[in-house]
């Protein structure tokens, strides 16, 4: 089987270092409904938060 892949990437908030986390789980939901899935997420200590996806080609 073949894969494609996706990376998408969430600023932190300036003042407090979280991300929107409501905001993160539709954006994935909606990935999700895309036939995308979740493969990992890697948090960057200082600006983001990167989700690597994957779906069948």
């Amino acid at each position: 089987m073949r894969w494609e892949y996706k990376t998408i990437e969430v600023k932190r908030k300036f003042m407090t270092g979280g991300i929107d986390v409501d905001a993160f789980e539709e954006q994935l939901n909606t990935l999700g409904l895309q036939g995308w899935e979740l493969v990992s997420v890697n948090q960057n200590q200082m600006h983001s938060v990167v989700a690597v996806l994957k779906r069948a080609k």
